[in-house]
């Protein structure tokens, strides 16, 4: 019961009194699953059964609350993560009949919004792990479980569309075990299955729930059917041996023979989760409107309060590191992890308040820019709505309005404090495309729109080719690419038209080799002297770009290192096959010469340049092009087609696994081939499979297509 109550012991009285909602009796939570798990109609049945609204929204009507954009109503996806607060009483267990405040994030589920999923985990106490009964584990629910795992965040699994045909909720919980690495046990067993799914069995109460209409308000608790008494006794025993690891308190009793209480189990499940060594699994189906208030009970009993985690850690400004405890009473802390633009407001600055109190008009400070700006509205998100707050305390998230000079992952604190906070991990992105205005008029519209999206987005990466005078704009997609045309269209009213997307290819090396560059000229008068030597070898794939300065004797001065070295990583940029960035070498500077005179930091930065592509010639560069893992799920009777169709689009077949009717095809494929792929499929399988993909890895483009590549790179238009 200790564990259950943890956060009140920590409250002073101070903050029980200033609170409206105490810490221990908040959930920061986010909802995240692969695209097409029902993690939005998830989240509208928590916003109806918690009150928020009263009449329920349908994804594919375009009426969720959490779908507030035009382009995902249209589309029935989420594309931007929404923050969205509840309420919720549990009825049993040392929380009941107390209001708990849950402030929910709906992420997307497309790997070309991954950015909104990664940022929100790095914000959130817990989280709702949402997987789709009849597909299991899919790729992008490996990238999030990942996204979590990286921020410790600890979270309970949702089995939803249990009344789907081919759903199996052993078999995903399996999944989650092999795939995930998850050590995933069910606290609920599914009552039926597939049309005959009415409710779900309580493993820890030891009841059973038949939900009684449609619109599942209403349900009858009875006892376990005698069909599932032996498998729920099963369950719960080893349910019971699993907690047992994390609670000696619990093994003794169980070791004992003892009688758990339905509290004490609760107690020992909460500090497995808590742990992260446990992930407890529901069964539900969030569109026929079942097992969500077992779901809201869980989320109160076993996901965190801002109180139950380690304090934050940051640096100072001298790199020591500090300890941001979760209190009221110590000075303003936190995290802006999203901006967006409004047009009525301004910038949205989404925080997440780790410590102190943050009231309307406070100064906060930036370390990155070592400038105070005030704070001139708090706001409280509510999707596309929002409410006006004086105050917001430790553990809350809310929206900071009147603050220009921020953007994603800037920590904002009390100048007192001057220090910084680990900031979201966000991926490069893998496609690009040129954008122009159809008129003058929209040049300076265009520039100003791009500009705040970038803000906005640290996947959109705006860029400009000063030799062909191109607007150049990057994504992780073409989904993620179209929505941002779409949005300059309709938000920013800006007319643009866009080239053929590019793929963002890399070069790299296959062998050791030494290069020399120099840079002499002396022609009278002050010249120029610069003169390095190098060793480059192949780096381990993912080290990107490693320079180690080995000079010794001075061959090279002091000073002249680092315009050395900046040339060397200048040059690595565009490399000498295509003119497209290098990746994973390991450059060694060894060594050089200087003249007393002509020498200068400009001469050893061409001289680190003119060194590298010396080097980088002689050891054998190739072209990398990014490759997809791509999982389709086709029907049984167009398995041959699809499979044919990923082979010419040399696709390297990974795994395919049977499931019912259906069929999952996991493959290997390059982005370059995967252009149309969806209009494709759809003809293929007379519209009934479904695929996504997310990056895997860069590999060497097959020697035939090299030619066709360079003569199609950007270095090679400039030339001609």
């Amino acid at each position: 019961m200790a564990t259950m109550t943890k956060g009140l012991k920590k409250l002073s009285p101070a903050n029980a009194l200033d609170r409206p909602v105490p810490l221990e009796y908040t959930r920061n939570i986010g909802i995240a699953a692969h695209i097409d798990a029902g993690k939005t109609t998830t989240t509208e049945r928590i916003l109806f059964y918690s009150g928020v609204v009263h009449k329920i929204g349908e994804v594919h009507e375009g009426t969720a609350v959490t779908d507030w954009m035009e382009q995902e109503q249209e589309r029935g996806i989420t594309i931007t993560s929404a923050a969205i607060s509840c309420s919720w009483k549990t009825t049993s267990g040392p929380y009941a009949n107390i209001p708990q405040q849950i402030n929910i994030i709906d992420t997307p589920g497309h790997v070309d919004f991954t950015a909104e999923v990664e940022r929100s985990m790095r914000v959130l106490d817990g989280a709702v792990g949402v997987f789709c009964a009849v597909a299991g584990v899919q790729p992008q629910s490996e990238t999030v479980w990942r996204q979590m795992d990286r921020y410790q965040v600890p979270r309970i699994a949702f089995i939803n569309k249990m009344d789907r045909t081919g759903a199996d909720f052993s078999r995903t919980v399996d999944d989650i075990r092999k795939k995930l690495g998850g050590n995933a046990h069910p606290i609920c067993l599914p009552l039926g299955v597939e049309a005959d799914f009415t409710g779900v069995v309580d493993l820890v109460n030891e009841k059973a729930y038949v939900y009684d209409d449609k619109s599942g308000m209403t349900f009858q608790t009875i006892d376990i059917p005698d069909t599932l008494k032996e498998d729920a006794h099963a369950d719960r025993e080893a349910l019971i041996e699993a907690v047992a690891d994390f609670d000696d308190a619990i093994a003794e009793t169980y070791l004992a023979g003892g009688i758990l209480s339905s509290d004490d189990l609760k107690a020992a499940i909460r500090k497995a989760t808590l742990s992260m060594g446990l992930i407890p699994v529901i069964p539900g189906s969030a569109f026929k409107n079942k097992g969500i208030q077992i779901l809201l009970d869980a989320i109160i009993d076993y996901l965190p309060a801002p109180l139950d985690l380690p304090a934050m850690k940051g640096f100072d400004a001298e790199g020591r590191e500090v300890a941001v405890e979760t209190t009221d009473h110590d000075t303003t802390t936190g995290l802006a992890f999203k901006l967006m633009s409004d047009p009525h407001v301004g910038k949205l600055i989404f925080f997440r308040t780790y410590s102190g109190q943050l009231k309307k008009g406070i100064r906060l400070y930036n370390p990155r820019t070592r400038k105070s700006e005030v704070v001139s509205r708090l706001m409280r998100m509510k999707a596309s709505s929002r409410e006006e707050l004086d105050i917001a305390y430790s553990g809350d998230i809310c929206a900071l309005i009147g603050m220009k000079d921020v953007t994603t992952g800037d920590t904002l604190c009390d100048r007192s404090r001057d220090i910084r906070l680990e900031p979201p991990i966000f991926p490069d992105p893998v496609i690009s495309m040129s954008i122009e205005p159809n008129t003058k008029a929209d040049q300076e519209k265009l520039s100003l729109a791009l500009g705040r999206l970038a803000e906005e987005d640290p996947t959109f990466k705006v860029t400009s080719n000063h030799e062909t005078g191109q607007t150049i704009i990057s994504g992780m997609g073409e989904l993620h690419l179209e929505i941002i045309r779409d949005r300059l269209f309709r938000q920013f009213k800006v007319e643009a038209r866009a080239g053929k997307p590019q793929i963002a290819y890399r070069e790299t090396i296959t062998l050791q080799a030494e290069g020399e560059g120099k840079y002499i000229k002396q022609s009278g008068g002050r010249g120029q002297w610069g003169h390095a030597k190098i060793a480059i070898e192949p780096n381990e794939k993912g080290k990107g770009i490693e320079v180690m300065n080995e000079v010794v004797g001075g061959d090279i001065p002091k000073e002249y290192i680092k315009p050395t070295v900046a040339g060397i990583q200048g040059a690595a940029q565009t490399g000498i096959v295509a003119g497209y960035p290098v990746i994973d070498v390991k450059i060694r500077l060894q060594g050089g010469s200087s003249h007393e005179v002509d020498s200068s930091e400009l001469a050893f930065h061409q001289a680190g340049s003119l060194a590298f592509k010396d080097a980088m010639g002689r050891a054998k560069p190739i072209l990398l092009e990014p490759i997809m893992d791509v999982e389709v799920v086709t029907p049984d009777d167009h398995k041959g087609d699809v499979m044919a169709d990923l082979n010419r689009r040399r696709g390297r077949i990974r795994e395919m696994e049977q499931r019912g009717n259906a069929v999952n095809i996991s493959a290997y494929v390059p982005l370059e081939e995967m252009f149309g792929y969806a209009t494709s499929l759809r003809s293929l399988s007379k519209g009934r499979a479904s695929y996504s993909m997310e990056p895997y890895e860069f590999e060497p483009i097959p020697v035939n297509l090299v030619p066709w590549i360079v003569s199609t790179s950007p270095r090679a238009k400039t030339e001609n």
